[in-house]
């Protein structure tokens, strides 16, 4: 199966399965049997969320690094987001078990890291070129008129006002070494669901004016816990907030798929 040129394809979070990730781009048609990119122009975008719950965030990170050389010289493009993990992640290599000041009883990200899925080998494997990629990594992107982001929030108001503010300021904060800043970071990447409620289309709307673009399309939040439904019965994104947010994270940590959507989605594609 070719993929269609000029078409754009987001991933949602991968948590490390790296087998599902290469079926489901397999089957889209972006890499062949031998994990080579062959999207042609196509444009690939990763919504972040390599690491944790899963066995190999190491090789889902030395993958899509790959595919983005491969990419580039076909005329295409592979590119990532910066998820919540892969600051738990980073700041478990750089800073371990140093306490983060707290009045909330002791924190390190070595714990958190624990907590939330962390896998030994990750850390293990990480090298100096993984963790020079990964902080180069923006944390929003404007792909024609759908605005990319890891979490389903508003916390990147935090960091600016424009993508290009927030992407200097978070690129910056974790080019240093402020354990405070970088725990803050995590912190406001674990909110979600800023767009759900009776006002969340309005929420939405407030964004996409803000920042650009007409639907927002995000991971971090499972689409199973969104619809209360068993995660295995997912069987595409959702659509929601007045068709102004898309939810792409198929919960493949919890039985669900590893999606990858085709952009623009509407409920026509389900």
């Amino acid at each position: 199966m070719e993929a269609e040129q000029s078409a754009c394809y987001v991933v949602g979070d991968v948590h490390g399965h790296r087998q599902a990730l290469v079926t489901a781009l397999e089957a889209a048609g972006l890499i062949d049997e031998h994990e080579a990119w062959s999207g042609g122009d196509t444009a690939l975008w990763f919504l972040g969320d390599f690491f944790d719950r899963g066995p190999d965030g190491v090789g889902v990170v030395e993958l899509v690094m790959r595919l983005s050389e491969q990419a580039k010289e076909a005329g295409g493009g592979v590119s990532a987001l910066l998820g919540n993990h892969e600051i738990l992640a980073l700041g478990t290599h750089v800073f371990g078990e140093t306490e983060v000041p707290s009045d909330y009883g002791p924190r390190s990200f070595a714990r958190s890291w624990r907590l939330n899925g962390g896998q030994e080998a990750d850390q293990q494997g990480l090298n100096d070129e993984h963790v020079a990629w990964l902080r180069s990594l923006p944390a929003l992107a404007l792909v024609d008129d759908h605005l990319l982001m890891h979490s389903d929030t508003i916390e990147y108001f935090g960091w600016g006002e424009t993508i290009e503010q927030i992407n200097k300021n978070v690129r910056e904060l974790l080019a240093g070494d402020d354990i405070a800043d970088w725990w803050e970071c995590w912190r406001r990447m674990t909110t979600r669901y800023a767009f759900r409620g009776t006002r969340g289309g309005l929420v939405a709307d407030e964004v996409l004016n803000l920042l650009g673009g007409k639907q927002i399309v995000h991971g971090h939040s499972v689409i199973a816990d969104q619809l209360g439904i068993d995660p295995a019965d997912v069987e595409g994104p959702h659509l929601y907030a007045d068709g102004k947010a898309l939810g792409v994270d198929g919960g493949v940590f919890v039985g669900g798929p590893c999606l990858v959507v085709r952009l623009p989605w509407t409920d026509e594609d389900a």
